[in-house]
């Protein structure tokens, strides 16, 4: 998420497992009350940065990302859906807001348009896990040097990544540089 424009910058990271997850990543969401498709795609992006993280140093991948899997399917699937943000679908939305379908049990589309449906969402998605794949590549030493720093610390923060990344450059025009003090105070007492 850090080299991604649109994507919430990460402010504390930890490996020390908490519940089922093996580890944990705060981030600082901007608000938002209207989302573009690019802010939506760069998200994806970020969410299959383990996956992709797996299969650029190990040439495998694993269960792990089982959560990250179901997000991002969630995201497409509403882009193409919901949010009649896709050119093969169209400007069309198969939600209804106000809770009174009157589909009932049937699907609002025929069985082609479920198969373009389906495909498209695969489609976003895998274009999002090749970006992924693609900017850690390109960035594996930092990769790297940042896996090692957190088996050594366990937990790192903003300033780590900073050492590592160089400052966030969208972050910079947004905000000045600045994550807001209080928050990551907040955040690096949990």
């Amino acid at each position: 998420s850090w080299m991604l424009e649109h994507a919430a910058p990460l402010v504390k990271v930890t490996i020390v497992p908490r519940g089922q997850s093996l580890g944990s990543a705060w981030y600082l969401p901007e608000e938002r009350l209207i989302v573009r498709p690019e802010q939506m795609k760069d998200e994806m992006c970020a969410t299959l940065g383990g996956r992709a993280a797996e299969k650029v140093i190990f040439d495998k991948i694993s269960t792990g990302a089982l959560s990250d899997l179901e997000k991002v399917t969630k995201q497409a699937r509403a882009m193409v859906t919901i949010y009649g943000m896709n050119e093969e679908i169209g400007n069309v939305t198969y939600y209804d807001s106000s809770g009174q379908s009157e589909y009932g049990f049937t699907k609002p589309y025929s069985e082609e348009t479920a198969r373009i449906i389906d495909h498209e969402i695969s489609r976003i998605i895998e274009e999002q896990y090749a970006r992924a794949v693609e900017v850690l590549t390109e960035n594996k030493d930092k990769l790297i040097e940042l896996a090692e720093l957190l088996l050594e610390k366990e937990v790192i923060f903003k300033e780590d990544l900073e050492r590592i990344f160089g400052q966030r450059p969208a972050t910079l025009a947004r905000h000045g540089g600045s994550y807001g003090p209080q928050l990551v105070a907040a955040l690096s007492k949990m």
